[in-house]
């Protein structure tokens, strides 16, 4: 009976607040534009996985959310091998280590968040993968390291290897080595940022965010001016917002770049389409709220879906949620929330929300800034 190695790591959400859309490099991920995102609490959006690793495993196995998966593509293929070079060195250093680099795996993992409908499983799941075999390796590599594997795996998984506000640098290198997760700021630097979340399809996305890359990059007159043009001097504000705490400018740039972000998928050919109806109306309905109480108090982006994700501090908390809440109180998400806390402000009536709003959207989710990877004495068993 030969012994089985196991570790367990889980990892987060992140929701780009500059968004990344499109690569220089699809063979190694290379985005055309750096990025910035908000790290999401685990205890309301994770992905949890747990490896196992014995020599009398025939072969790499894959099991997500209790299902198998195929584990024979290019961008699982290149996060493992980078994991086992970095493990055999270790090996070849210490001759008494057991040589995990040449046996296979057995990776379990599960989301507490519906995947593939754009709400950035990818990223937490590459992300929990890259941490749990890095602890099962027992590898030296600090996060912005492990990033670069992750980065591999999925562009955006590499920011989910921090907590708090995350920085995807572009580099410039043509190996890839540059490009790499940074972190802006811990959570603790803006404690009070919150998220809530509108889940308005749980369903698999039409188009896949590879695929729309690929056709917005190849089709798109819009896009050569988004990242050459746009995205550089945002980058800039952004990073400045965040250390400043400046919400007024975090959540104006949060929503034009998911509109810009959004604007270069309609244009490319054929146009494609992540925001719905329901999409269309919550924007207008934040945009409401921010004119009522004459400044930005939430703010609105956008992923590959139509998932709603709205930013706000905590201390306006009563008035955004209370805008929310009186559209969507029939939908669920709100148990632990005190409505009776809420209120919506006297420039937004009661009776001018479209209330057409809550038919399209199934539940909210809430939650705030969060930490990245962490161990976890959690361990899955495959089916």
């Amino acid at each position: 009976m030969h012994e089985i190695y196991t570790a367990s790591s889980s990892a987060p959400v992140n929701i780009a607040v500059l968004k990344y859309w499109g690569k220089r490099d699809t063979n190694l991920n290379l985005p055309t534009n750096s990025s910035i995102s908000v790290t999401l609490s685990q205890k309301d959006l994770r992905t949890l996985t747990t490896v196992n690793s014995s020599r009398n495993f025939e072969k790499d196995s894959l099991y997500l959310n209790g299902v198998s998966h195929s584990i024979e593509n290019d961008r699982t293929t290149n996060c493992l091998e980078q994991l086992r070079s970095l493990r055999q060195q270790l090996e070849e250093d210490d001759p008494n280590l057991p040589k995990l680099s040449q046996w296979k795996l057995h990776i379990i993992s599960e989301n507490n968040f519906p995947t593939a409908a754009g709400l950035a499983s990818s990223a937490a799941g590459f992300a929990a993968m890259v941490a749990a075999i890095s602890k099962l390796y027992e590898l030296p590599q600090d996060a912005s390291e492990l990033s670069r594997i992750a980065r591999k795996g999925s562009g955006s998984a590499c920011r989910s290897m921090f907590g708090g506000y995350v920085a995807w640098e572009m580099g410039e290198k043509l190996d890839g080595t540059d490009s790499k997760a940074v972190q802006i700021a811990p959570p603790e630097h803006w404690p009070n940022m919150k998220a809530a979340i509108c889940i308005v399809s749980d369903l698999k996305k039409d188009v896949s965010s590879t695929s729309g890359m690929q056709t917005t990059v190849q089709t798109s007159e819009l896009f050569q001016y988004r990242v050459n043009q746009v995205v550089p001097p945002r980058y800039s504000q952004m990073v400045d917002a965040i250390k400043n705490r400046d919400f007024e400018t975090f959540g104006t740039l949060t929503m034009k770049d998911s509109n810009s972000f959004h604007a270069t998928c309609l244009d490319s050919y054929p146009p494609i389409f992540y925001l719905t109806d329901t999409s269309k109306k919550i924007i207008k309905l934040i945009h409401t709220l921010n004119d009522a109480i004459g400044k930005v108090v939430a703010a609105y982006t956008f992923d590959a879906g139509p998932n709603a994700v709205i930013y706000y501090e905590s201390e306006n908390e009563e008035v955004v949620l209370g805008v929310l809440f009186g559209v969507l109180s029939n939908v669920d998400g709100w148990n632990e929330m005190n409505s009776a806390t809420l209120k919506v402000p006297e420039g937004v009536p009661l009776s001018s929300l479209d209330s057409t709003i809550a038919s399209g959207v199934s539940r909210v989710i809430l939650t705030q800034v969060g930490e990245g990877p962490k161990e976890s004495d959690m361990f899955l068993v495959a089916p």
